[in-house]
């Protein structure tokens, strides 16, 4: 039941080229840093990325997207990094912009045995309809697009009402970064940086988690837990050091009087 590993350069050491990975954090809110360096530093490419965004410029994904480590990102918001949009629109990169909520429950989905699921979001829009650029070439000329979807009327409080078919999400490898967690996996996930890590945990096949602080079983009230350790299978114990390198995506601070 302990599923500590030694190192974060243990825990990735079998995640090979191509695989797909679930990243949890929202911006550089509770992303999994020392595990995407330790990716980076075992040279691991070709990979498909499923994440709320990738990163910025120099740091979370984005240094895995700055060496030219992603062959495909699925994500809801890639704004602030210039490299992701440079990759995307000289056809490097191939991205699969996706509603964030939407994207959310897709990984739920994956992790709840949910195959599909049909939403209102999208409907009437590319989203449902295809046609969305998902990949470009070297002179900007669209050669990929989204499939169109299903899609199905169904009675509602409010009348017959459009929906489309949206599919789970399952990852091959989840990575998460939790506050506190134990060594059978338990999670704690502090304040927002909750956001997309249960459901990156959710929808690994293997799911990774690096934790701040690491306690013995029984220490987390069940209460508490936010992610069971049923979801985890490694846990990572961070150096106090790698616990507290934290970045601030946008700082604004307040002028003194």
């Amino acid at each position: 039941m302990d599923k500590v590993v030694g190192s974060a350069a243990e825990a990735v050491a079998d995640i090979a080229s191509g695989s797909t990975l679930a990243v949890g954090g929202f911006g550089l809110c509770g992303i999994p840093s020392v595990l995407i360096q330790a990716i980076l530093d075992a040279g691991t490419d070709e990979l498909e990325v499923v994440s709320n965004n990738a990163g910025v410029d120099g740091w979370g994904l984005g240094l895995l997207l700055g060496a030219g480590r992603l062959r495909r990102v699925v994500a809801s918001y890639v704004g602030e990094n210039k490299e992701f949009a440079r990759q995307y629109l000289s056809g490097e990169l191939e991205v699969e912009l996706t509603p964030q909520g939407t994207l959310a429950e897709r990984m739920r989905a994956g992790g709840s045995g949910i195959p599909a699921f049909f939403t209102a979001t999208g409907v009437g829009t590319q989203v449902a309809e295809g046609g969305l650029p998902w990949r470009y070439d070297a002179e900007g000329n669209v050669v990929k697009s989204s499939p169109p979807k299903q899609t199905q009327a169904f009675e509602t409080a409010d009348g017959p009402k459009e929906f489309v078919l949206e599919h789970a999400i399952v990852a091959d490898f989840g990575l998460v970064r939790a506050w506190k967690g134990d060594r059978h996996g338990n999670l704690v996930f502090r304040d927002s940086a909750r956001n997309f890590n249960p459901l990156a945990a959710m929808c690994g096949r293997l799911t990774i988690a690096e934790v701040e602080h690491l306690v013995e079983p029984g220490e987390i009230d069940p209460n508490q837990v936010h992610t069971p350790g049923v979801f985890v299978q490694r846990v990572v114990e961070l150096t106090p050091e790698q616990a507290a390198d934290k970045r601030i995506e946008r700082k604004t601070v307040r002028a003194r009087a």
